[in-house]
C-alpha cells in the first residue's frame, strides 16, 4: 500500500519537498503566499463549477492518442458484419437462420465465450427455433438496452437466462465522446451487469476468478474496479450512478483480430482462430450508424469513429488485461490533493516572479516550470494517472502575472530594500494629513527629514553590501522608535522621512526629535568592524495660516536637514523661510556656474587675480597666488565663498580648476619672459579634493607645462590639511607623482584641520601655510602666538619653508620675522591684483 501511495503521489511529494527547501533558503514575501492562495482558490472555484472540464477532456483525448498502442488482444476475436455482408444477406436485420448458423460454426470451433452485440428482441424468420436453441447454450451472452428518459428499453429474445444477458455499457460524455464504461448498476434488489462484464465473467469462470461486489468496488480476483466519483480526474459533477470506470483504450481501431460474418458462415476460417476465445459478433457497417466517437476521433472526421462491437472489444480487453495481465486502471487523486497540487504550482509561479526581476528570466523559468508540469502529467498518465494539468498551469501563469503586477505596484510605492513606503506614497499620506488639519485651527503636523551622517564613507570604505546592511538595521531601529501613529518612509539613498500628526505644541516635536537622535546614535558592527552612526534631522512644521503642497513641505524639511549638516551634523534644525531663499540662491548659482563654464571662451565671466607672496627679509615679491573671480553679467561680482563650495559639491571645480591652471600658467610664462629674475617667479594654485582624485590630473598638468614652456618648479600646488588627510595613502601617491614633475607642493590653512604628525612627515611637501585665523590674533594673544611659533618650528624641523597668510600689520610682520617665517601674504603687502596691476608691481620692483 505504501509503494502504491508513493507511486501515485510522487510528483506531489517531490514538489512539497522542493518547495520546503526553497522556503527555508529564501525569504519569501508573504505576498507570494497570499497571491498563490487567492489564485488557487479562484481557479478551484471555477474548476468546481466545471469551467475547465471541456478543455481538460480535450487534453485527455490528446494524451490517449500519444500513448503507445498495444497489439491486438489474442483472447478476443471480432466477427464483423460489413457492408459487403449485408449485400450478400440481402436483408437487415439478419435472418435467424444465418445468425444461428454462424453461432453453430463458432461453437464447432470451440469458442470459449460468444457475445452477440446486436439487439435481438424480435424474430427474423426463418430459423427462429434454431437461433433460440443456440442462444440457450451456456457460453452465449446477449445484449440489451436499458431504457432511459430519451429512449425505450430493448430486451433480448425471451427465454434467454438473465445471467447471460448484459446491458449496453457505453456512456457518452456531454461532448459526445465515449470515455466511461458502466460496469454494474442496481435498483433496489435488482442488479444489472454490463455486456463486457458478463463476457469477462464467463471467460474467467474456469480460472476460479469470481466477481465480488462491495460498496466501494467491483472485485475480480485480486483486481479492484473502483468506481469513479462525480469529480474524478477532471470530470465535474458528472452522472456517476452505478459502478463506472474510465476506459483505458488499447488501440485506435485494431483491438482484436477480425473476420467477416460471411467467412464464418461459409466456414472459410481456421478453428484455431476461434478456439478458446471471446468472440464478439457485431456490425461495423457505416450505413447502420452503430458508431461512436472516442478520444481517437475527437476533433477529427467521422471516418475515425469506432463501431459498437469494436468499442465493446476495448472494454472486454481492459477488464481482462487488468485482471490477468495486471495492467493498471485509471486512478485519481483525492480532491484535497488536487487542490494542494494546484496551489503548489501557483506558489511556484509566484516564487519565479518574485525571485527574478528580468522579464526574460521569468519567461525562461516559467516555460521550464510548465514543461516540468507537463512532464509530470504525461509520466503519470502513462501509469494510468489522471491529474489536473490546465488548472495548475493556469495557476502558475496567473500567479506569476499577478506577482509581476504586484511588484510593479510595490516598487512604485515601496522601497525594495527596507520595505518602507517610498517618497511617492509618503507624499500621498502627507496630502491626506494636510487635508485633515485644514478644518482645525488647533491641530498641526510636522515632517522630519533624516539623513545618516557620513553614510557615503561607509559605502566607499566597506562596500555597498555593508551599506545595505546598515540601512536595514537602521530601518528596524527607526521602526522601533516610532509607533504605528508615525508614518516612516525611505525617500532617498540614506534619507528617511517621518510624518508626525495631531501636534498641539511644537515643543513636543523638538523633545521627541532630541530623544530620537539619542536612540539613533548607535554602533553598527559588521565583520568585526564597528561603525558609529549619527543622524541629522530637518524639521518642517505646519502653520494654520498657510496653504501647503505636500511636495513643498518635504522640500522644506530636506532644506532644514542640509542646514543641520552644514552646521556640523548630528543635530536638528527647524525650517525657516530664509533657508529656502538660500537654497534657491544656491540652485541659481549652480545653474549660472554651469552656463558660465560652458561659454567661458566667448563671454570671459571668470578672471584671475594675483596676490603677491613676499619675502619677509626684504619685502620682495617671489611669486603669486592665483585667485579666481567671477563677474556675473546680471548680478555683478559673485564672492568666491558663494560659488567655490558649490563648484566643489557639484564637481564643477574640476573644469574650473583646469581653466585656472591654464590661465595662470600662461600669465606666469609671460611674466617670466619679461622679468627673468633668480630665483624665478612662482605661481601658487589651490587644488581641491575632487581635482586631486582625477585620473588625468598628472597628464593634464604635464601637458599644460609643455604648452606654456614652464618648468615644474615654477608651479606650487596647494592642498588643504583636511583634503590631505582624507585618504592619506592615495594622497601621498599622487603627491609623489606631482613631485616627479618638479612641482612644488604646499599644505594650505595648516593648523585648522586634523592632521596627524605621524603622517605629516611622509607628505612630500615643500611649504606650510599658516592659516590667517592664527595670524590675526597672534599679537594680542599668547595662545595664538604659541601656535604660530609651534607651526613654524615644526615646518622647519621637517625641512619646509613657511608662508604666513593674512598679514595685515607691521606688528604681525615683525613678530613673524622674529620667529623665522620666510614669507608672507596679505593686505599689508598687497591686495589681490589684476594682471596689469601685478605687472606694474613687478616692473616697479625689478626695473627700478
Amino acid at each position: 500500500m505504501i509503494d502504491k501511495f508513493l507511486k501515485k503521489n510522487f510528483p506531489l511529494i517531490f514538489f512539497i519537498t522542493a518547495l520546503k527547501r526553497q522556503v527555508l533558503t529564501l525569504s519569501v514575501n508573504q505576498s507570494v503566499i497570499a497571491a498563490s492562495a487567492i489564485v488557487a482558490g479562484c481557479i478551484l472555484s471555477i474548476r468546481h463549477l466545471g469551467g475547465f472540464q471541456l478543455l481538460e477532456l480535450v487534453v485527455f483525448d490528446r494524451m490517449v492518442r500519444l500513448q503507445r498502442e498495444l497489439p491486438p488482444d489474442p483472447r478476443i476475436l471480432i466477427v464483423k458484419i460489413t457492408e459487403s455482408d449485408l449485400k450478400k444477406q440481402k436483408k437487415w436485420p439478419l435472418s435467424d437462420r444465418s445468425l444461428s448458423l454462424v453461432l453453430q460454426k463458432l461453437q464447432g470451433a470451440k469458442a470459449k465465450v460468444i457475445g452477440l452485440d446486436m439487439y435481438r428482441n424480435l424474430a427474423q424468420p426463418p430459423g427462429y427455433e434454431n437461433l433460440l436453441e443456440e442462444l440457450q447454450k451456456p457460453n452465449v451472452i446477449t445484449i440489451k438496452k436499458l431504457g432511459s428518459s430519451d429512449s425505450e428499453e430493448v430486451s433480448p429474445i425471451s427465454g434467454v437466462p438473465e445471467e447471460r444477458i448484459g446491458f449496453n455499457d457505453i456512456l457518452i460524455d456531454p461532448d459526445g465522446i465515449v470515455r466511461r464504461n458502466l460496469m454494474y448498476a442496481y435498483e433496489g434488489t435488482k442488479k444489472y451487469y454490463s455486456f463486457s462484464l458478463r463476457l469477462s465473467q464467463k471467460y474467467l469462470a474456469d480460472r476460479d476468478i469470481s466477481l465480488k461486489i462491495t460498496p466501494n468496488a467491483l472485485e475480480l480476483g485480486e483486481t479492484s474496479f473502483t468506481p469513479i466519483s462525480a469529480n474524478a480526474g477532471e470530470y465535474r459533477n458528472i452522472d456517476n450512478l452505478g459502478y463506472q470506470i474510465l476506459i483505458s483504450y488499447q488501440s485506435s481501431n485494431q483491438v482484436a483480430e477480425t473476420i467477416s460474418f460471411t467467412d464464418i458462415l461459409n466456414g472459410n476460417f481456421e478453428s484455431s482462430l476461434v478456439k478458446d476465445k471471446i468472440v464478439l459478433i457485431g456490425t461495423t457497417a457505416p450505413s447502420l450508424k452503430d458508431l461512436f466517437f472516442t478520444p481517437y476521433s475527437a476533433g477529427e472526421s467521422d471516418s475515425r469513429a469506432m463501431s459498437g462491437v469494436m468499442l465493446h472489444a476495448q472494454l472486454v480487453s481492459q477488464i481482462l488485461r487488468a485482471t490477468l495481465d495486471r495492467r493498471p486502471l485509471f486512478w485519481f487523486w483525492s480532491e484535497w490533493i488536487e487542490a494542494t497540487w494546484i496551489w503548489l504550482w501557483a506558489l511556484i509561479g509566484g516564487l519565479i516572479a518574485w525571485r527574478y526581476r528580468n522579464p526574460l528570466n521569468i519567461l525562461i523559468f516559467g516555460v521550464f516550470a510548465l514543461l516540468a508540469l507537463f512532464t509530470a502529467y504525461f509520466s503519470l498518465f502513462t501509469q494510468a494517472g489522471w491529474i489536473p494539468l490546465l488548472s495548475p498551469g493556469l495557476a502558475l501563469i496567473v500567479t506569476s502575472t499577478s506577482i509581476i503586477i504586484y511588484r510593479q505596484l510595490y516598487s512604485k510605492f515601496y522601497d525594495d530594500l527596507t520595505s518602507l513606503p517610498n517618497q511617492i506614497l509618503f507624499i500621498k499620506y502627507l496630502k491626506t494629513a494636510i487635508d485633515r488639519i485644514r478644518p482645525s485651527k488647533n491641530l498641526r503636523f510636522a515632517v522630519l527629514f533624516l539623513d545618516i551622517d557620513r553614510f557615503k564613507l561607509v559605502n566607499e570604505n566597506f562596500g555597498h553590501h555593508v551599506g545595505d546592511e546598515l540601512l536595514v538595521n537602521f530601518t528596524q531601529r527607526l521602526k522601533n522608535c516610532a509607533d504605528n501613529q508615525r508614518m516612516i518612509a525611505r525617500v532617498g539613498g540614506d534619507e528617511f522621512a517621518i510624518l508626525l500628526e495631531n501636534i498641539i505644541d511644537t515643543k513636543e516635536v523638538i523633545t521627541w526629535v532630541d530623544w530620537l537622535q539619542k536612540e539613533m546614535t548607535f554602533t553598527f558592527g559588521t565583520n568585526g568592524q564597528e561603525i558609529f552612526t549619527t543622524i541629522s534631522v530637518g524639521i518642517a512644521l505646519s502653520k494654520t495660516e498657510c496653504i501647503y503642497k505636500p511636495e513643498d513641505v518635504l522640500r522644506d524639511a530636506h532644506t532644514a536637514m542640509y542646514r543641520a549638516k552644514d552646521l556640523g551634523k548630528s543635530r536638528h534644525e527647524v525650517f525657516t523661510r530664509g533657508m529656502h531663499t538660500q537654497v534657491v540662491k544656491r540652485f541659481q548659482i549652480e545653474t549660472d556656474l554651469r552656463r558660465a563654464l560652458k561659454f567661458q571662451e566667448q563671454k570671459q565671466e571668470f578672471y584671475l587675480e594675483y596676490q603677491p607672496i613676499v619675502s619677509m627679509e626684504n619685502n620682495t615679491t617671489i611669486g603669486f597666488e592665483a585667485l579666481v573671480r567671477w563677474q556675473h553679467p546680471s548680478h555683478g561680482f559673485i564672492p568666491t565663498n558663494d560659488f567655490i563650495p558649490i563648484a566643489e559639491d557639484t564637481g564643477l571645480i574640476v573644469p574650473l580648476g583646469k581653466w585656472i591652471l591654464q590661465e595662470a600658467c600662461c600669465q606666469l610664462s609671460v611674466w617670466k619672459t619679461l622679468f627673468p629674475v633668480d630665483p624665478p617667479l612662482t605661481m601658487s594654485l589651490n587644488l581641491s579634493g575632487q581635482q586631486l582624485t582625477q585620473p588625468d590630473l598628472i597628464e593634464f598638468i604635464e601637458k599644460t607645462l609643455k604648452l606654456t614652456g614652464l618648468e615644474g618648479e615654477s608651479i606650487k600646488l596647494e592642498i588643504t590639511e583636511s583634503v590631505a588627510m582624507k585618504d592619506v595613502e592615495t594622497t601621498i601617491d599622487i603627491l609623489l607623482k606631482l613631485r616627479s614633475l618638479g612641482i612644488r607642493l604646499s599644505i594650505d590653512d595648516f593648523g585648522t584641520g586634523y592632521s596627524s604628525l605621524s603622517y605629516l612627515h611622509r607628505f612630500p611637501t615643500n611649504t606650510l601655510k599658516v592659516d590667517k585665523s592664527f595670524i590675526n590674533n597672534m599679537v594680542e594673544t599668547e595662545q595664538d602666538m604659541a601656535i604660530v611659533q609651534t607651526i613654524i618650528m615644526l615646518g622647519h624641523a621637517l625641512g619646509m619653508d613657511i608662508v604666513a597668510e593674512g598679514v595685515e600689520t607691521i606688528a604681525q610682520q615683525e613678530k613673524l620675522q622674529a620667529l623665522g617665517c620666510e614669507y608672507g601674504q596679505g593686505y599689508f603687502f598687497s591686495q589681490p591684483l589684476d594682471s596689469k596691476s601685478a605687472m606694474l608691481l613687478l616692473d616697479a620692483q625689478f626695473h627700478n
